[in-house]
C-alpha cells in the first residue's frame, strides 16, 4: 500500500506565483540561471541555485552557496512571498503544455515506503548529487523540489480530480515557456480520508523523476530518525496514462577512427537503413543525422527479440550493439565522448551541434514508455543510464514542505 499524507504547504501568494515559481535545479546550468533570475529578486533560483548571487565560478558545493540560499530563502518568507498554510492539506496540480494536461496530488510521501521500495525506482544515483540535495535540504529545513510519481491510474481517484479541478483554482498562472501551472487545495477531513484510502489501496509508486531528491530525503530521514516532518518527502504523483514522455538524445563526438564508409557499413550490419525523417514514428526505429542527412534506422529482428524489459530498450540495444563496438563508448556515464540532449530541445538540436563541427553524428530516440519504466521497475532492475526526458517539468516553490 502507498501511504500519502496531507501537509502544511509553504507555498507563493498567489498573485506572486509566476515571479517566484522556476524550472528544477538541475535542467539548467548557473549561466543560465543567473540570466533567467536576472532582474527578478522573487525568482527561486536565488534559493535553488544561489551561486547566481556569488562570484561567478565559485565552488557550487562550498558552504557560501548553501548559506546564501537558506539567507535568500528566508527572505522570501519574511517578506510573505512565501507563506504556509495553516493546516495540513492535500494539493492538486495540472501542467497543460501545447495540447498536453496531467493532473497530479500534491503529498508528503513515506521516506520508509522510499526505503522498503514500495516507492519503485529504476535509476542510479550519484553520490555527489545526492551529497549536494542533503545538504540543500538539511540547510534549509525544507523539501523545496518535489519529487515526480506515478501510479496505475484508479477510476474512483480519476474521478475524484475531475470534480476537484472544476472549481475554482488558488493559483493559476502561465509561465515564460507557455507551461500553464494551476493549483487546488483539498482540505476537508472527508476529501483527505477519502484520497488516503484510495492510495492505501494501491501497491506501488514509481519514481519518474527525482531519484537524487527521494534519495536525499530518505538519509535526511534516517540522520534525523524521523523527528519532525523528516519522515516524508515533497511528492507530486500522477496517474501513469497522462505522463508525457521524450526522448532522450544521443549526439557523438567522433566515428571512433572509422571512415564515414566504415562506420556506416559496420551500422548496417544493425540496421536497416534508410534516407528519412529525423523524428521516429515507433519503437525500435531511430533517426541518424549525418553528413548533413538525416537516416531513418531500424533494428534488425535479431536485436529486439527478447522479452527481457531492460535488453528490449532502445537505448539498451543501441548502447550494447553500437554505442560500445563501433564507437568505444563502455560507459556512456563517465565518457566525454558522448552528449546526451533532451527531447524539449528537438532534433534541430542535433542538427546544430553536428552541423557545428563539435559532434560528428546524432541519433533520435523514439521515448521509453511508461509501462516499460514500471515493468523494469517491477522487476527490479535499472534502466540504462538518460532514458526518459518528462515533460512538462514540475516547478520548484509551487509548493514547499517545511521538516
Amino acid at each position: 500500500m502507498a501511504t500519502l499524507k496531507p501537509f502544511a504547504a509553504l507555498r507563493p501568494k498567489s498573485e506572486l506565483a509566476a515571479q517566484i515559481c522556476e524550472l528544477p535545479y538541475d535542467v539548467m546550468s548557473s549561466e543560465e540561471a543567473r540570466a533567467m533570475a536576472s532582474g527578478n529578486p522573487l525568482s527561486f533560483l536565488h534559493v535553488s541555485k544561489p551561486e547566481i548571487d556569488l562570484a561567478p565560478g565559485i565552488d557550487l558545493y562550498s558552504p557560501a552557496v548553501y548559506a546564501k540560499g537558506l539567507e535568500n530563502f528566508q527572505k522570501l518568507i519574511g517578506q510573505t512571498a512565501l507563506q504556509q498554510d495553516a493546516k495540513p492539506a492535500f494539493y492538486l496540480y495540472r501542467q497543460i503544455m501545447g495540447s498536453h494536461a496531467q493532473v497530479g496530488l500534491v503529498a508528503a510521501a513515506s521516506c520508509e515506503e522510499y526505503l522498503a521500495n514500495i516507492i519503485k525506482k529504476h535509476e542510479f544515483t550519484r553520490p555527489d548529487k545526492e551529497d549536494d540535495r542533503v545538504r540543500h535540504i538539511e540547510t534549509l529545513n525544507s523539501q523545496t523540489g518535489p519529487v515526480f510519481l506515478t501510479y496505475r491510474a484508479a477510476e474512483k481517484l480519476d474521478a475524484f480530480v475531475a470534480r476537484k479541478t472544476a472549481e475554482a483554482p488558488a493559483v493559476d498562472f502561465t509561465a515564460k515557456d507557455g507551461v500553464r501551472h494551476t493549483s487546488w487545495t483539498v482540505s476537508s477531513a472527508e476529501e483527505i480520508r477519502f484520497i488516503e484510502s484510495q492510495f492505501a489501496q494501491i501497491p506501488y509508486l514509481y519514481i519518474a523523476d527525482g531519484h537524487h531528491r527521494s534519495a536525499a530525503a530518505g538519509r535526511v530521514f534516517q540522520s534525523r530518525h524521523g523527528a519532525g516532518e523528516s519522515g516524508t518527502f515533497l511528492a507530486v504523483i500522477f496517474p501513469h496514462n497522462q505522463m508525457q514522455i521524450l526522448p532522450y538524445n544521443r549526439v557523438l563526438k567522433d566515428l571512433n577512427g572509422n571512415t564515414p564508409e566504415q562506420l556506416l557499413k559496420k551500422l548496417e550490419t544493425v540496421f536497416t537503413f534508410q534516407r528519412g525523417r529525423p523524428t521516429p514514428t515507433a519503437k525500435h526505429e531511430l533517426g541518424f543525422y549525418f553528413q548533413g542527412q538525416w537516416h531513418t534506422l531500424h533494428f534488425k529482428p535479431e536485436f529486439t527479440a527478447t522479452s527481457d524489459p531492460i535488453e528490449r530498450l532502445d537505448v539498451t540495444i543501441l548502447q550494447k550493439q553500437v554505442l560500445a563496438p563501433v564507437f568505444g563508448i563502455d560507459d556512456p556515464r563517465t565518457s566525454k565522448r558522448i552528449n546526451f540532449v533532451g527531447g524539449i530541445r528537438g532534433t534541430a538540436e542535433l542538427e546544430k551541434l553536428v552541423n557545428s563541427g563539435e559532434y560528428a553524428c546524432a541519433f533520435s530516440m523514439f521515448p521509453t514508455s511508461i509501462e516499460d519504466l514500471m515493468s523494469i521497475a517491477d522487476a527490479g532492475g535499472i534502466m540504462p543510464p538518460k532514458s526518459t526526458w518528462f515533460e512538462p517539468k514540475l516547478r520548484d516553490a509551487m509548493f514547499c514542505h517545511m521538516i
